[in-house]
């Protein structure tokens, strides 16, 4: 049998040893940065390891535009889609495999890549009845209903002749 002195001395050790690697990892995560451009070169930004916006450069030739403010938030998704590779790059000693797929997972299903430009959003579940229709005719308004007929006038009810209504249960026998 082995000295339990020993085997808890060993045991502190590899514990102090998993703290240190789960320090440096979280120093090398938060050290992780992306930064990209727009298509122009116009607009900067740069994000940190979490998605957050920490730096953006404006162009003056691009300050004026109308949706100046669509093409920065492009630019923001473009740099947050490339967090995962960033992370997986700039952690050179993860604790494990594990966390560090479980990281690069997460990364990914939160910044996924922007849509392409150009790109349609496919219908919302309220436009499934227009699915198979051709986008000519769900760009026109419904036609309009064709008014309806008046209601021919309702001739009288006729009267009993003993003052009595005639109704369905005026007599109390409603199988007649």
């Amino acid at each position: 049998m082995t000295n339990p002195e020993q085997m808890i001395a060993d045991f502190e050790a590899r514990m102090a040893e998993s703290q240190r690697k789960a320090e440096r990892m979280v120093g090398e995560i938060e050290a992780v940065s992306v930064s990209a451009r727009s298509k122009d070169g116009q607009i900067g930004v740069k994000v940190d390891h979490a998605g957050n916006l920490i730096g953006l450069e404006i162009g003056l030739g691009v300050r004026d535009k109308p949706d100046l403010a669509e093409e920065i938030l492009g630019t923001v998704k473009t740099a947050q889609s490339k967090l995962a590779a960033a992370m997986q790059a700039g952690v050179t000693d993860p604790v494990g495999p594990e966390v560090m797929n479980q990281l690069v997972s997460r990364l990914e299903q939160a910044f996924p890549p922007p849509e392409p430009e150009g790109f349609t959003a496919p219908p919302s579940p309220r436009d499934e009845g227009d699915r198979f229709v051709p986008e000519e005719e769900r760009q026109l308004p419904p036609a309009p209903k064709p008014p309806k007929p008046p209601e021919p006038p309702r001739a009288p009810r006729p009267s009993s002749d003993d003052g009595r209504d005639d109704d369905y249960f005026s007599d109390g026998d409603y199988l007649r």
